[in-house]
């Protein structure tokens, strides 16, 4: 039987216990990073139903979640909207500050911070908090600076394996079986 913690090494476990918040880039991360146009120029990008959940479910357990995309993304907007969630940034040119400015909002540390990306632009965030995680099909040049690389895809999962982990890490694992009927 496998489980979330399978295959993760303690260093990451360790820093996961810490999260506060989970900050996710979302071309690459919770999508495919594909970009679907119309005829008329209007974008389309599916979100994995799964990656949603585990959103919802950090931020329902106290983790403060964030979107953070550079892109001026309508379909970014509308998926924070749908999962209610507080933190959406669209058109953001400087990740880190972003990352920054929220921290002081919150009144935490870049260490209590997970962040996902999967690309250059992710590059600056990773160095500066606690937990730095990409995808499995995050660019080549991305995965030597992170902390932990998922066995899923962006858009498959690989935002909800690290929500798994963060709150199996937290101990929240038997309260989120409890909600869905588990015993």
């Amino acid at each position: 039987m496998t489980t979330v913690l399978d295959g993760i090494p303690e260093h990451v476990r360790q820093r996961a216990g810490r999260i506060r918040l989970a900050a996710f880039d979302v071309d690459g991360t919770l999508t495919d990073g594909r970009l679907w146009f119309d005829h008329a120029g209007n974008e389309s990008k599916a979100y994995h139903v799964q990656d949603g959940l585990g959103l919802r479910l950090l931020a329902d357990h106290g983790i403060a979640v964030a979107l953070i995309t550079a892109r001026d993304s309508a379909s970014a907007r509308a998926r924070g909207k749908d999962l209610r969630l507080e933190h959406i940034f669209i058109n953001v040119k400087d990740k880190l500050a972003c990352l920054t400015a929220l921290c002081a909002q919150l009144g935490i540390s870049l260490a209590e911070v997970a962040y996902m990306g999967d690309d250059l632009a992710d590059l600056p965030a990773f160095p500066h908090v606690g937990l730095a995680v990409a995808p499995a099909n995050g660019h080549d040049w991305v995965l030597g600076h992170v902390h932990w690389v998922t066995r899923q895809r962006g858009g498959e999962g690989a935002a909800r394996a690290l929500c798994d982990l963060i709150l199996e890490m937290h101990g929240l694992r038997p309260d989120v079986l409890a909600r869905f009927g588990s015993p």
